[in-house]
């Protein structure tokens, strides 16, 4: 048994650094495990390009992703949360034993949990490849400054499309946000703010077909779902917000999906392999939001603390 306890670097790796792995990270820390977090960008993931805040308990004002991001990572420092930049190449899961792959190193850990979310998706049409990062971007927060009075065309329906779409008309003189149903599916607080917005015109139905240009995007190609009707929109920029994607890639089907790639956990986050726990936008999940990527967190976390006690009390750690 003296041979696991060499063995295991931590008690716990987190992979993915957003508000599911910094709630995981607290929590864990706080509970006095031997705690590493490990992200291959920057803390905070996709919230840090969230511009305003205004649905996270506590804060009536509202606040940015970004200062909601910092407090959590400190709060988690404050409590010894060890914080590692690197990028998982693989990770064994099925033994007792958990390793976990880089470019350079493995570190080893009683328990994992997965917390990596999720990826915007593309819509594969022609010029989206050719334009994207150059005229074509995913994140109003980033890149709307550089459209300041122009026109630009926006894909999708959901929170994150008329929201980031609110933002992008601070800037842009015109906003054509394209979807392909005949009602948004954004919170009514959102899309009522979108329709007694003059710079946003929803185009019903509709979906993008192409982005054109020569040096930078010039126009956007529409066709209606319904009547198969096409247009050509001049803009000088597109924005896509269309759903997400996990990134499960590095689990080599480590654990189980579902049909689109998301983990399959049960309600206390662990996985189909025992001591493996996933939280946030990455699991299966009818809703994927900061406060239950939070809840996700906490709840990993404590199961991941009752393993190792358990797995200690039966003298195998």
């Amino acid at each position: 048994m003296e041979y696991f306890m060499k063995r295991a670097d931590y008690d716990l790796i987190i992979i993915g650094g957003g508000p599911a792995g910094l709630t995981a990270g607290l929590y864990a820390s706080r509970a006095r495990l031997n705690t590493l977090l490990v992200e291959k960008a920057a803390i905070g993931g996709q919230i840090l390009v969230t511009d305003w805040m205004e649905n996270y308990p506590g804060f009536p004002e509202g606040l940015s992703g970004a200062d909601l991001v910092q407090k959590m990572k400190d709060q988690a420092l404050k409590f010894g949360l060890s914080i590692k930049n690197d990028t998982v190449i693989s990770i064994d899961l099925p033994a007792q034993i958990k390793t976990v792959h880089f470019k350079e190193s493995v570190i080893s850990a009683h328990t994992v949990i997965i917390a990596t979310g999720a990826t915007p998706r593309k819509l594969g049409i022609p010029g989206e490849k050719k334009f994207f990062g150059k005229g074509i971007s995913t994140c109003a927060t980033c890149d709307a400054p550089f459209y300041k009075d122009r026109v630009v065309v926006a894909a999708g329906g959901g929170d994150t499309a008329v929201q980031e779409s609110l933002y992008l008309a601070k800037f842009a003189k015109k906003v054509f946000l394209v979807h392909r149903r005949d009602q948004l599916r954004a919170t009514k607080i959102l899309q009522e703010r979108a329709f007694q917005n003059d710079r946003i015109e929803i185009i019903w139905d509709s979906v993008l077909t192409q982005v054109n240009g020569f040096f930078n995007v010039e126009s956007v190609g529409l066709k209606n779902v319904k009547t198969d009707e096409t247009q050509t929109i001049d803009a000088e920029g597109c924005f896509i917000w269309v759903g997400t994607l996990p990134k499960t890639d590095f689990l080599n089907g480590g654990v189980k999906m579902d049909s689109n790639g998301y983990i399959i956990t049960d309600s206390n986050m662990e996985t189909s392999v025992p001591g493996v726990y996933s939280a946030g936008d990455i699991r299966v999940t009818p809703l994927r939001q900061v406060a239950t990527a939070v809840g996700d967190g906490a709840v990993a976390a404590t199961s991941a603390s009752h393993y190792i006690e358990t797995i200690k009390d039966n003298g195998n750690a």
